[in-house]
């Protein structure tokens, strides 16, 4: 079997030879290394040239990480696809534990798994990124079967890091691969759509080490609240069936998604934005979170003041 690694780099100098050599070091051999560089302005090249083994190189203009695992499904050779950012690791058995499980299931069209998180000098920080999200317990019973309804699972609580997927090429081209108009989520919309049609699993096993540090600190923000709204319309547009079937409502995604925009903004006391993004929810349908802060939004800033410490004294008493 050809599996095909693409790595996405930008100014990835500092970590990617870690990265390529996990891939190298793996027990079931890894056929090619794509590394799509992002429009790198550092060593990134010269650091790729230090190693050898089987990696092709691309350079293109900084379009964004969707666009360039984009670009490695394309240029990839192998019939199965597996994905790591140039700051993370693989474990040495990630590709044989999830080879073992196609295997014995072999209808499975993706397989991710757990993740261990660490710092820059590789010390661990989270033993298992599963259990952190009380997420583990359900997995160990699975041990590697299809997952019953992963596309209403996935949206609870997205369990697949993409640095941990291995996927059958064709099944990333029958979906349209990631979309570059999303910068935040692009992964999960991905995920949401293939779990929609094709069989799924997660691995309770650690096969990947992500590494945490200042310049990939996630952190909540107006733009990511608003590409999730991106995300749900674009599920509501090309997986409303599955959706309706595994008892979820297409429309009440895209209304509780505009709705957490509208909670961000009324936090930071961005009421017309806040009221905005309200108005946007309850035009999908109606619910009282964004009844509540659509109205809460258009009352005068001292009210709303006053509103404010009331709630925070009954949940405090």
């Amino acid at each position: 079997m050809k599996i095909s690694a693409i790595i996405p780099a930008y100014n990835s100098a500092a970590f990617i030879a870690q990265a390529i050599t996990s891939i190298l070091k793996q027990s079931y051999p890894v056929y090619e290394i794509i590394v799509v560089d992002d429009g790198s302005s550092d060593d990134t090249l010269a650091v790729i040239k230090s190693l050898s083994g089987n990696i092709l190189y691309h350079k293109q203009e900084n379009l964004g990480p969707a666009a360039a695992r984009n670009q490695g499904i394309k240029m990839a050779s192998g019939q199965w696809i597996a994905f790591l950012d140039a700051d993370d690791q693989w474990t040495p058995d990630k590709i044989k534990k999830q080879l073992t499980i196609l295997a014995r299931y072999p209808e499975l069209q993706l397989l991710a798994g757990d993740m261990a998180e660490i710092n820059e000098d590789n010390t661990l920080l989270t033993p298992s990124v599963l259990a952190k999200h009380q997420l583990l317990a359900g997995f160990l019973k699975d041990q590697g079967r299809p997952i019953t309804n992963a596309l209403a699972k996935l949206l609870d609580k997205n369990f697949i890091p993409t640095g941990t997927v291995l996927v059958r090429k064709d099944t990333l081209l029958a979906v349209g691969m990631f979309n570059e108009t999303i910068h935040y989520g692009e992964d999960l919309e991905l995920w949401a759509k293939i779990a929609a049609y094709y069989p799924m699993t997660c691995l309770p096993e650690i096969l990947m080490l992500r590494r945490l540090h200042s310049h990939n600190a996630t952190k909540a923000s107006a733009l990511m609240l608003t590409d999730s709204v991106k995300v749900m319309q674009a599920l509501r547009q090309f997986i409303s069936v599955p959706l309706l079937q595994q008892g979820l409502k297409p429309d009440r995604l895209v209304a509780d998604a505009y709705t957490a925009v509208a909670y961000w903004h009324f936090n930071l006391k961005d009421y017309q934005q806040a009221r905005q993004a309200a108005v946007a929810s309850l035009g999908e349908m109606l619910t009282t979170r964004a009844l509540v802060y659509g109205l809460a939004s258009c009352l005068p800033a001292r009210c709303i003041r006053v509103l404010k410490q009331l709630n925070s004294a009954v949940l405090g008493s």
